[in-house]
This record gives structure tokens, C-alpha cells and sequence, in this order.
């Protein structure tokens, strides 16, 4: 008996999957700790996937 797959994930085209990032700012802060900031990818909105688009049957570009 075969195992059911899962369909393949849509990666997002724009970040890769790494859809969130911690920026240096540069320096340290009183307690000897590195000031981070996170950025998030604009395009799938730090989720890592790309949102599906629905395809309909028999439509003509």
C-alpha cells in the first residue's frame, strides 16, 4: 500500500522560504547585547509561501 503524499509547498519566489531576516544595527546596548531589528519579506508577508492562484478550467489567456 503506497503512503499519501502531501502536494509540494509553495515556496516564495521572492524570499526563497527565508521570509524573515535579523538586521545588525550596529553596536551594543548597555547590557553587552547586539541591537537586532526584524525584517519581514514584503511579499509574502514573513509567512515563507506564496499564496496559491486560483486556476480555472478551459479559461483562454
Amino acid at each position: 500500500m503506497t503512503h499519501r503524499t502531501r502536494p509540494p509547498s509553495r515556496i516564495c519566489p521572492n524570499c526563497d522560504g527565508f521570509a524573515s531576516a535579523a538586521i545588525t544595527l550596529g553596536g551594543r546596548d548597555h547590557r553587552g547585547h547586539l541591537r537586532t531589528i526584524t525584517a519581514h519579506c514584503p511579499a509574502c508577508h514573513g509567512t515563507g509561501t506564496a499564496r496559491r492562484s486560483p486556476v480555472q478550467e478551459g479559461a483562454r489567456v
